[in-house]
């Protein structure tokens, strides 16, 4: 319950704070007229709006016309929404040039949907992304043949392991027969913390566990020397910590992902630009309305994907659609955007897909280097 009211939340949060870039509060639910000067800049009014500053001259404080503008945010945005998403969806490269060339009150801005989106991916996988031990525990237990086949197997471990540590006490310390029982007896115990913790998520033998999985000691196998002093000592106590607590780790990559989202903007920016290179009349500008409308919309279908297979709604095919349609979306913004022919188009999709995979790594380097500063 707890997950799909955080949901919630951030699904609503999404919206006000998409709303609150596209500066769209109209707050049209109370009629009443205050004065012939705007409440907000103090500018004669000349109609139903400011022609200075655009607030609405209608403005409210009921608490019943709060909500009504929170379920206005998330459903209508205004009705903006409506306008852009199905141009997002199927031509891009329309709504794209559409927007640089001065048509931006009918539509949401770039940065605004993209932050929707943003938000409303994490309300997502909050929801479909946390892991469920309990659900895990039934599944390793049926594929054992069962809980009870899992129990008998701990009572033969346990039996092993009494039996082993009896032998090993008997033994010659430093012999090659106390070496081979120790070596039984530390596979036996590790197998036990595995059946353990996969089906009560508990570490019977912590110094085992430990010494397998706990952190390691930078060594010469295992170091980073890349001549740099500064630099081998920031990563080899970067890559101590990583080792040292993995989980802790992997929550501030993924934390740190909907933090930094925006990173794949300035990120992606100079490839879109290297792309178009012979395409004369395009700004930065341009290159960053183009990024951050084609970015808004691929994180809409990771949305789409999560929530087919959360629902078992032909995952598959949905999962193959989406990887197949997104080269193509990718190449009818290009196409249109930037009013390229298709062979054109085409080449310079491909182009962008490399550049798409080595601006992914500069992130997830990002995002490693800041978890690590962090941990």
């Amino acid at each position: 319950m707890s997950t799909e009211i955080e949901a919630a939340g951030s699904l609503a949060e999404a919206a006000l704070v998409a709303r609150a870039v596209e500066n769209a509060n109209d707050g049209s639910a109370n009629q009443q007229v205050h004065g012939g000067n705007c409440l907000n800049c103090d500018t004669a009014l000349m109609g139903s709006h400011c022609h200075m500053c655009g607030q609405s001259v209608h403005i409210h404080r009921s608490f019943s016309a709060f909500w009504h503008d929170i379920l206005h945010g998330v459903l209508h945005f205004d009705g903006k929404f409506w306008n852009t998403l199905p141009l997002l969806a199927w031509q891009p490269g329309k709504l794209t040039r559409r927007y640089i060339h001065g048509e931006r009150a009918k539509f949401i801005s770039p940065m605004a949907i993209f932050l929707f989106a943003i938000f409303m991916m994490f309300a997502v996988f909050s929801y479909v992304g946390s892991p469920d031990f309990s659900r895990a525990s039934e599944d390793i237990a049926t594929a054992t043949g069962g809980s009870n086949d899992t129990e008998k197997m701990r009572d033969e471990l346990a039996a092993n392991i009494a039996k082993l540590e009896a032998q090993l006490a008997e033994a010659e310390p430093d012999s090659e027969q106390a070496k081979n029982l120790n070596s039984q007896l530390k596979i036996a115990k590790t197998t036990m913390n595995g059946i353990n913790f996969a089906t009560g998520n508990i570490i019977s033998y912590p110094e085992i566990a430990e010494e397998t999985s706990g952190p390691v000691v930078i060594g010469a196998e295992n170091s980073v020397d890349t001549g740099t002093a500064w630099f081998d000592k920031w990563a080899n106590n970067a890559l101590q910590k990583a080792n040292s607590n993995p989980d802790l780790l992997l929550y501030k990559l993924q934390s740190n992902g909907y933090k930094f989202a925006w990173l794949l903007i300035p990120i992606s920016i100079p490839f879109i630009w290297l792309v178009t290179i012979g395409k004369r009349g395009h700004r930065f500008y341009d290159h960053a309305v183009f990024t951050t409308y084609s970015l808004a919309f691929m994180s809409m279908m990771f949305i789409i994907c999560a929530l087919a297979v959360k629902f078992n709604i032909l995952p598959g095919l949905v999962i193959v659609f989406s990887t197949l349609y997104a080269p193509f979306h990718i190449y009818r913004q290009l196409r249109h955007a930037y009013s390229l022919s298709r062979f054109s188009a085409i080449v310079r999709l491909w182009v962008l897909l490399v550049f798409i995979i080595i601006a992914s790594m500069i992130f997830l380097f990002a995002l490693l280097a800041l978890g690590l500063l962090s941990s």
